[in-house]
């Protein structure tokens, strides 16, 4: 994904493409379908963050380098919840779970 996102934008001229891809329904189709999705994203990045200012790092980097970032984030979630999924969903708001008696 890093590749290629780093060959489009030292090739790609997205002013000219961009154009062309909007110009098509299928283009614009895609575009809608992949911008709502990462907007869905950035809202649960919303939603777990402790931090306001990290949860807009996160989204800018959604919008700029796609779902490159929404793994990425998603790998640190997953690292940081230490195997329990209800710190990974919900971040900042799971409850504390207790230890196994």
């Amino acid at each position: 994904m890093a590749s290629i996102i780093i060959y489009a934008f030292t090739n790609g001229n997205f002013s000219s493409e961009g154009a062309k891809l909007l110009a098509m329904p299928w283009g614009i189709v895609s575009m809608v379908d992949l911008y709502v999705g990462f907007i869905l994203f950035s809202i649960w990045i919303f939603y777990r963050e402790k931090s306001i200012v990290s949860a807009i790092i996160w989204t800018v980097l959604m919008l700029t380098l796609g779902f490159f970032t929404g793994s990425l984030y998603t790998f640190v979630a997953s690292v940081k919840s230490n195997g329990d999924w209800k710190k990974f969903w919900l971040g900042r708001h799971a409850e504390p779970t207790q230890p196994a008696k």
